[in-house]
C-alpha cells in the first residue's frame, strides 16, 4: 500500500503562450488543468506503474473539488481532510522558447483543528492497513504547520513499522531527516541549500548524499536535471550513478515528484539498487516529455529504461 500525504496540494494550471513579456499583456494560447502538489505528481506516476495509491491531503473550495475529483478519474484513491481555507492554485507557464515560468501559491492556513483531523486520518489509515505501507511524504508545509511536522508524521508511521520515503525543503528536510526516514530524494538545489554546499558534478552531490545518509536517512538519492542522479545507502558504501538520455523536453516540472514514486515503486517490489535506479530515472525523463507533471506514460517509462546507463561511481 502506497500513501501519499498532501499536506499543501494544489491545482496545476499550465499557460500556453507565444511568449511571456513583463509589464505587459499576455494572451495565452492554451489552458490545462491538472492535480497538483508533489503527492499528486507522485500518486500518478505510481498508478501509471501499476500501483493502487491512496491520496491524502486537505482539500478546500472549489479548486479542492476539482483536485479531488481529477484524482478519482485517474483512478486514484482519495481521502480528503476539508479546511476552512480554499486549495491554491499553482501557475505553470511555458512559452515557444520552452521557458518555463512558475509561480506558487503559499497555500491557505492550516488550523489545529485541521491539523489534528488529517493526523487522525492518517493513523485511522495506518492501523487499518493489512500490509506493510509505504508512506511518502513530499512537498511544502502550509502556513499554520509546524517547521518540523514531517517528523511529527514519519515518528507516527514508525509505530506502525511503515516504511517513510521523504521529499522536502528546508527545515522540513532538517527535521525530517533526524527521525530516520528510510529514504531521502532532493533535488540539486534542495541538497546545496541543506548543505551548504555548492553541488558541482556527480562527486560532490555524492559527498552531500552522503552527509544526508549520516544525518539518518538509510538510503537516498539527489537529482541533477539533466545530469542523471546519484543514489546510495547507509548499509554500504557504493554508490550508483544514473546517466540519462538527452531527450527534448517540453518542462521538467514534476520530474523530481516522479523519480522518487519510481524509487518508492521499486521498494515495495523488492528490487535491487541497479533496477531501482534505473526505473527512477526513467520516470523521471519520461515526465519531461510527458503533456504535463506526474503524466508520465508507461511505454515511455519502459523504453528509457533500456536506454539509462547505470555505473558504479569510484
Amino acid at each position: 500500500m502506497f500513501l501519499c500525504l498532501s499536506l499543501n496540494p494544489a491545482v496545476d494550471r499550465r499557460l500556453k503562450m507565444e511568449l511571456l513579456r513583463v509589464g505587459k499583456v499576455n494572451r495565452v494560447c492554451q489552458v490545462h488543468e491538472a492535480p497538483g502538489g508533489k503527492a499528486a505528481h507522485v500518486a500518478m506516476v505510481l498508478r501509471t506503474l501499476g500501483a493502487s495509491p491512496l491520496w491524502l491531503g486537505f482539500a478546500g473550495g472549489t479548486t479542492g473539488a476539482l483536485l479531488i475529483e481529477a484524482l478519482r478519474q485517474m483512478s486514484i484513491q482519495v481521502e480528503g481532510v476539508p479546511m476552512r481555507g480554499k486549495t491554491r492554485t499553482n501557475l505553470e507557464i511555458l512559452d515557444a522558447g520552452q521557458r518555463v515560468t512558475e509561480i506558487l501559491e503559499p497555500g491557505p492556513q492550516i488550523t489545529t483543528g485541521e491539523l489534528e483531523q488529517f493526523q487522525n486520518a492518517f493513523q485511522s489509515i495506518l492501523a487499518g492497513a493489512g500490509s506493510m505501507v509505504t508512506v511518502i511524504l513530499s512537498g511544502s508545509l502550509p502556513p499554520g504547520t509546524p517547521r518540523d511536522y514531517y517528523a511529527t508524521l514519519i515518528r507516527i508511521a514508525r509505530k506502525f513499522r511503515a516504511r517513510i520515503f521523504l521529499d522536502a525543503s528546508g527545515e522540513a528536510l532538517r527535521s525530517g531527516l533526524a527521525a530516520d526516514p528510510d529514504f531521502v530524494k532532493p533535488n540539486q538545489e534542495e541538497a546545496e541549500s541543506w548543505s551548504g554546499c555548492r553541488i558541482d558534478g556527480i562527486h560532490t552531490a555524492s559527498e552531500v548524499l552522503r552527509q544526508m545518509l549520516e544525518k539518518g536517512a538509510a538510503a537516498g538519492a539527489i537529482s541533477l536535471g539533466s545530469e542523471g542522479l546519484v543514489w546510495g545507502s547507509r548499509a554500504g558504501r557504493q554508490t550508483l550513478v544514473a546517466r540519462i538520455p538527452k531527450q527534448s523536453s517540453a518542462s521538467c516540472v514534476g520530474s523530481g515528484d516522479a523519480t522518487l514514486a519510481g524509487f518508492a515503486f521499486a521498494a515495495e517490489k523488492g528490487w535491487s539498487p541497479e533496477e531501482s535506479v534505473r526505473l527512477a530515472a526513467a520516470c523521471g525523463v519520461a515526465n519531461c516529455i510527458a503533456e504535463g507533471p506526474g503524466r508520465a506514460a508507461a511505454a515511455d517509462i519502459a523504453r528509457l529504461q533500456r536506454q539509462i546507463h547505470i555505473e558504479t561511481l569510484q
